[in-house]
């Protein structure tokens, strides 16, 4: 038995979890999220708490259990308290805002990027070089994040770039003299 997927998920007050399978609807105080699960996991709701259950022992739905409990997990868990991702920017001159849906970043090139925000996702900008992607997708606040650190990641010789918050970047020493 999978040592995640036995585990029930405890409903939290003002959220409710609708079961029609294969497709699973949780709505809550911060928004409705809805995910079509595969056929050989069965969900029930009962008590207050989320049980998952597979039908057999193959390989294909033991993957899935452990699997199918925690995107469950996360889709309470966001619409309950939401999920973020932090983002510091290095460099000089490097700086982001955002514009209603847009966010703008000059990241050292010769045109400002203008990164359109997906719908349910929001960033709050402090002090032009930190970021907060925020939102109750924990996928899509991932993918996000991911895309804007791409536009400029982070370079090992002076940490320029966008990173992470909790990141550590490995420097690497620089040309060293003549001998």
């Amino acid at each position: 038995m999978s040592r995640i997927g036995k585990l029930p998920i405890a409903i939290p007050a003002g959220v409710k979890v609708i079961c029609d399978l294969p497709e699973i609807k949780v709505e809550g105080p911060k928004g409705k999220l809805s995910r079509t699960l595969v056929d050989i996991i069965s969900v029930e709701v009962a008590d207050g708490q989320v049980k998952v259950t597979r039908a057999d022992e193959s390989t294909k739905s033991r993957a899935a259990h452990g699997l199918t409990r925690t995107l469950i997990n996360n889709m309470i868990t966001g619409v309950s308290k939401g999920f973020e991702t932090a983002l510091e920017i290095n460099g000089v001159g490097y700086r982001a805002e955002v514009k209603g849906n847009v966010l703008n970043l000059s990241l050292g090139y010769s045109h400002p990027i203008n990164f359109e925000l997906p719908a349910g996702i929001t960033v709050e900008v402090d002090k032009m070089t930190k970021l907060k992607v925020l939102g109750i997708d924990k996928e899509l606040v991932g993918q996000v994040a991911a895309k804007i650190r791409d536009f400029r990641g982070p370079e090992p010789y002076k940490g320029k770039g966008i990173k992470y918050a909790d990141e550590t970047i490995l420097r690497k020493a620089g040309k060293t003299g003549k001998k």
